[in-house]
């Protein structure tokens, strides 16, 4: 029954000294979360990673106990459960080297949206901050991004509330069960998104906010997004962790900069400052970093590539890329045999004339 399997698939996940990466291998080895409690001890003390004491733990019959209340609460509200191996699992996060084996998601929206941003911020959100978010979001509806953030006071809120009001789905991702909405104050706002986006969390009902989930919830936020953009934030917090936590995910990251005497705006200024982020003022940058940017001046670029006059050093560039795909200026130069002063100029002109574009992390891609 798939109540049965699902009744492993929770358990698998209370099992003392059992994480993410390690719960995939042993799903991996055994063939399935059923197989894992089924297995003899001695087997698994065998397994890499598994000890004596982690192969006493999965043989605790407590640990189906509690899951099974936990099937319960999800039967009786209706929680959709994503297994890692779910062809309705997330595939961007799927990706990452520790997304959670399971999740628990409420809502109408599609996670394996063809564009996904997170929109991430201080939760003492200033005026300009919260102005930028509005116009940001508007700015994107054309695009029917699916907007994502952690309900958080400030800059998450709003990046929810305004998606809302523009018509575009947005998720919000829980540092706790979803038997709760923490804050309480934006329970109305909650109740909203799940008719028009929803609620994933990767935590069981009956687990509290504590400030360890909050880490744990933001690789969440930065996995299932194609572009993290930090709107408003200080030099420590959430949002830094999560852009962070992005760039490790090879996920684009771009922040909003502000004056230099403003403190929530230091940590935006602080990522572009190092190449952490590129700069964006509207959802036009976006569109074209992204690539996004779908219209009638694409068709006369293309047009125009087949025509235009080339020198063999931006013919070995162009070449490359059609053949390779988005790669950073120093592999070019490796790859191509040119010095890099012959390909910052070829690049530059080629991006002139509409032929490559330049990405962030001086990373390059045809056009």
């Amino acid at each position: 029954m798939p109540e049965d399997k699902l009744l492993y698939q929770i358990g698998l996940t209370l099992i003392p000294g059992v994480g993410d990466v390690l719960g995939r291998k042993l799903v991996s080895l055994c063939g399935s979360a059923e197989a894992i409690f089924r297995e003899p001890k001695r087997h698994l003390r065998k397994m890499p990673r598994v000890g004596d004491l982690l192969a006493q733990a999965i043989g605790n019959s407590e640990i189906l106990s509690r899951a099974e209340k936990e099937v319960t609460f999800i039967e009786r509200f209706r929680i959709t459960p994503l297994f890692f191996q779910d062809t309705g699992y997330p595939h961007r996060l799927k990706s990452c080297i520790d997304s959670p084996v399971l999740l628990f998601y409420k809502g109408t929206a599609d996670l394996n949206s063809s564009r996904v941003v997170g929109i991430v911020g201080t939760r003492k959100a200033t005026d300009y901050g919260k102005n930028v978010t509005r116009e940001l979001v508007a700015g994107l509806v054309q695009q029917q991004v699916l907007v994502v953030s952690g309900l958080a006071y400030g800059i998450d809120s709003c990046a929810h509330r305004y998606s809302l009001d523009c018509g575009l789905n947005t998720v919000g991702v829980l540092g706790h069960g979803l038997d709760c909405v923490y804050p309480w104050l934006h329970r109305p706002l909650a109740e909203r998104m799940l008719t028009r986006g929803g609620l994933v969390t990767e935590f069981l009902s009956k687990t509290k906010p504590d400030r360890s989930n909050f880490p744990k919830r933001n690789r969440i936020i930065a996995g299932l997004c194609d572009a993290i953009i930090v709107v408003e934030a200080g030099r420590k917090g959430g949002a830094l962790i999560t852009a962070d936590i992005a760039n490790s995910y090879n996920r684009d990251v771009f922040a909003v900069p502000g004056r230099v005497t403003d403190l929530f705006s230091d940590g935006t200024n602080y990522l572009i400052r190092t190449n952490r982020a590129a700069l964006v003022q509207k959802a036009d940058d976006i569109e074209y970093l992204m690539g996004w940017k779908e219209s009638a001046a694409r068709v006369q670029t293309v047009q125009r590539k087949i025509f235009i006059e080339m020198t063999a050093d931006e013919e070995k560039i162009v070449k490359y890329l059609q053949e390779n795909g988005q790669t950073g200026i120093d592999e070019i130069c490796i790859q191509t045999g040119l010095q890099m002063s012959k390909v910052s100029a070829s690049l530059l002109n080629l991006e002139f004339e509409g032929v490559v574009k330049c990405l962030p992390g001086k990373v390059y891609s045809m056009d």
